[in-house]
């Protein structure tokens, strides 16, 4: 069974005629004679009664009728829908992210792509960077917005910004009353992490052993709320990023930052998604709109995100500068 043969069919049920179906359909009687008796034979029952005065449905070719007028319809609003998509992302887009990462930078961004696609709803999902590319891979998500790299042949990967990390301490600690700290005054400091099944604890890693500090034994921390609350409470060091320092729900309460010389870890920030899909020019204006953002945040406060180029003969970019992590 075809489509089309359903639209003959409702379209003979409408005029009551061959001669007047064929004619609306800009196709030969003969030809829309044998279309309705291969329908006929798929179904295994008759659909329309044949007279001298015209035609008309059996009674089960009503039902059918009704049902393929209603089928018709749907495929119509699919295309309609197909037609929209195409120059304007609608529906529902499921976007993975990290909680070192969405929950400082998505509430802007989501109420700024509400303003400008209102048809458009964005799910959330939250979790460690490796079970996100893994939903990615499945189809599970549509986006995911995370730390490089991103490894996956499969991906489109958009680079976005980088996000600068900063060294941070309690206010009454003594390095907060320096105006600036050479990298010998950091040997053997504590430093507090978050759990290390996520992606930033071996960021924040590499950084602790390139400036010979030390990880602060039995005090992971959860979340970068838990990390802010045990530096201010004077429990050890922390590495935070611009976005949560610039965020309304982060910020620098009872921190202060530690200008270190030499100091410049950052890490990049970029957008993926599978190569199939339909919509990658849609997802590069979300990359876009998710970069300003960020800049927006952080401009003028702590440090605005820098470039991201693409490395030659690489699937994934790096960052304009060597990263620390």
């Amino acid at each position: 069974m075809k489509i089309r043969q359903l639209e003959y069919l409702v379209t003979i049920a409408d005029t009551g005629s061959f001669a007047k179906a064929a004619a609306t359909l800009n196709v030969s009687q003969p030809t829309l004679s044998q279309q309705i008796r291969t329908l006929e034979a798929y179904f295994g029952v008759p659909l329309l009664e044949r007279s001298s005065n015209g035609a008309w449905p059996t009674p089960p070719g009503r039902e059918i009728v009704e049902r393929a007028r209603t089928i018709l319809r749907d495929m119509g609003e699919l295309a309609h829908v197909a037609r929209r998509a195409g120059s304007r992302i609608s529906g529902t887009i499921r976007l993975g992210t990290t909680p070192t990462l969405g929950p400082y930078l998505l509430s802007p961004v989501i109420a700024e792509l509400h303003q400008v696609l209102p048809e458009l709803r964005i799910h959330v999902r939250e979790g460690i960077p490796n079970h996100l590319a893994s939903d990615l891979s499945k189809g599970q998500i549509d986006l995911y917005l995370g730390p490089l790299p991103i490894q996956d042949t499969l991906f489109h990967i958009e680079p976005l910004f980088r996000e600068s990390l900063h060294l941070v301490v309690a206010k009454d600690h003594p390095l907060a009353r320096q105006d600036r700290v050479t990298a010998s005054q950091l040997v053997d400091l504590a430093v507090l992490s978050i759990d290390e099944r996520h992606h930033y604890h071996r960021q924040v890693s590499r950084i602790v052993e390139k400036f010979g500090m030390r990880l602060a034994a039995d005090y992971e921390g959860t979340s970068l709320d838990s990390l802010h609350q045990m530096a201010a409470s004077g429990l050890g060091a922390a590495i935070l990023p611009s976005l949560y320092l610039a965020s309304d729900v982060g910020g620098l309460s009872g921190l202060a930052i530690v200008k270190v010389a030499g100091w410049d870890a950052y890490r990049s920030i970029a957008l993926a998604w599978r190569r199939s899909t339909t919509l990658s020019e849609q997802f590069v204006a979300m990359g876009t709109q998710i970069e300003r953002a960020a800049r927006a945040m952080t401009e003028g406060n702590i440090h605005a995100p820098g470039p991201m180029v693409d490395h030659p003969g690489s699937a994934n970019p790096v960052p304009v500068s060597t990263p620390i992590a």
